[in-house]
């Protein structure tokens, strides 16, 4: 629900298309902002449609406005990530990933209600059941868990963020809203000299 992990979204996907085959893919799931009830506050809505702007100004990516007129925004990403576990146990985690994201910016939808998680498993043909059961399981909050400690681990503190794991040693590569031939020189150069 980072909107700037939105914006790179594009370029990732070609990243992800070029890499060595060597390299094993792992998505891990950032947290951003814990469990809340509360509407989120004027200032904060008026930040996060500014760094849409900013975005869509920037590199060019859609956003849907309609969001803030339509939902009651929330500074609550938490239930999205359990939703992405929970479809990973369907086989489904990229599909959620997607499927969250263009609720949010594209379809005027709000990703921090169970209800709209739900009804996006139903759309990607998982058993709803299921999927509503595991949101809320222990199992999906310890691998949750598991991910905001690997977050931690790695040394992550931003969003969008790539990370190489060589030889055992951990490499930020840095990312290019616009192309991602300079992540994938950068990965291949690690790869070849060893240095990560």
């Amino acid at each position: 629900m980072c909107s700037w992990c939105w914006a790179y979204r594009p370029v990732l996907q070609r990243l992800r298309e070029h890499l060595p085959v060597e390299i094993r893919w792992q998505n891990v799931l950032g947290g951003l902002a814990p469990d809340s009830d509360q509407p989120m506050p004027e200032a904060t809505r008026q930040m996060v449609q500014g760094h849409w702007r900013q975005i869509q100004s920037s590199v060019g990516t859609r956003f849907n406005f309609d969001f803030w007129s339509r939902c009651q925004p929330r500074r609550d990403t938490y239930k999205a990530c359990r939703a992405v576990i929970a479809a990973s146990f369907q086989a489904a985690e990229e599909r959620m990933i997607v499927a969250i994201q263009e609720a949010y910016y594209l379809r005027a939808m709000n990703p921090s209600e169970p209800a709209t998680l739900t009804k996006l498993a139903g759309e990607l043909g998982l058993d709803s059941s299921l999927f509503k059961q595991d949101l809320v399981s222990g199992k999906t909050e310890k691998a949750f868990q598991g991910q905001l400690a690997l977050r931690r681990e790695l040394g992550v503190r931003s969003f969008p963020s790539l990370v190489l794991e060589h030889r055992g040693a951990v490499k930020p590569i840095n990312h290019d809203y616009h192309d991602h031939g300079s992540s994938l020189a950068e990965i291949r150069k690690c790869l070849s000299t060893g240095d990560a």
